[in-house]
């Protein structure tokens, strides 16, 4: 029997539900789930033995994670975390972006490993160990310093940030005639850093600036303006829809360190709300309620 316990088999079932809801595994069908399993793991998951607590796929997936030695289990979630990153597709935000570093420490726990990571996977931060008010005291902090003082110090604590949520993050480099201000990952995704303290709000000018700079990169990478002040609403008109770029503002970071939300989590549900509607900026408020 794994070694399991009630609030791992809460995640899977998050991490692994399908879009039909609750009961279903990822885009299964019955006949696919049963395929699936036999092929990849020669798992007769219609078993009785797997139906004790009921027969939706969703049941008899935790039944049998349930019933298995710890590295058996191991290997069934990595199996199913690649078929999950094969149907959410290279380029589309994850939904649950800590789930990445949440199934590897799992599975790293089962085999009695450091944690490794299955396809795609990087490790996610342990939200216990994150103090978001001092992150937000910290950027209060910068607020009330110099102005010759804030630029730098804006770099410095979104560096920290970045480090706090495990976003990989990469300090000021230049480049033959430009500089951007740092990059980060996330989700396999490279994001180029503009950031900003100003006391105005940033136009559509600096933007197209900013865009064309993330243009001329691989075609892969994407671009966040973080803009302490904000942007104009001409500006934002003007730039027109979000191609590459997303925008940031000093109250998104205020309202999510504020509400416990991680900057990760802000950056992903920017990006699919970009890719869903065209708009460059959409305020914390509005996309977490």
């Amino acid at each position: 029997m794994s070694s399991l316990r009630s609030i791992d088999l809460s995640l899977i079932d998050e991490v692994f539900r399908g879009d039909s809801g609750k009961g279903w595994v990822l885009d299964f069908s019955n006949r696919t789930f049963a395929d699936f399993f036999a092929r990849e793991l020669e798992v007769d998951i219609d078993a009785p033995q797997y139906a004790k607590d009921g027969d939706s796929k969703g049941k008899r997936f935790r039944c049998f994670l349930g019933q298995v030695d710890d590295r058996t289990a191991a290997r069934t979630l990595r199996v199913f975390w690649e078929q999950r990153e094969a149907l959410r597709g290279v380029g589309t935000p994850d939904p649950m972006p800590r789930a990445s570093g949440q199934i590897a420490a799992l599975i790293g726990r089962l085999e009695g490993t450091i944690a490794t990571n299955p396809v795609n996977v990087v490790p996610a931060p342990l939200l216990d160990t994150i103090d978001f008010l001092r992150l937000r005291d910290e950027l209060l902090a910068v607020r009330d310093l110099d102005p010759h003082q804030r630029g730098y110090a804006f770099e410095r604590f979104l560096t920290i940030a970045f480090e706090a949520f495990r976003m990989r993050p990469r300090e000021p480099f230049r480049l033959i005639g430009e500089q951007i201000d740092g990059s980060f990952e996330l989700a396999n995704e490279i994001y180029l850093v503009e950031a900003k303290w100003l006391n105005r709000k940033i136009g559509a000018a600096e933007l197209h600036t900013f865009h064309g700079k993330v243009d001329q990169k691989a075609a892969w990478a994407r671009g966040v303006f973080i803009s302490f002040g904000g942007f104009t609403d001409e500006g934002l008109h003007a730039f027109g829809r979000a191609r590459r770029v997303i925008g940031v503002d000093g109250k998104d970071l205020y309202d999510a360190l504020d509400r416990g939300i991680g900057i990760d989590q802000v950056i992903a549900r920017k990006v699919r709300h970009a890719a869903e509607t065209g708009e460059v900026f959409a305020p914390v408020s509005q996309l977490f309620g």
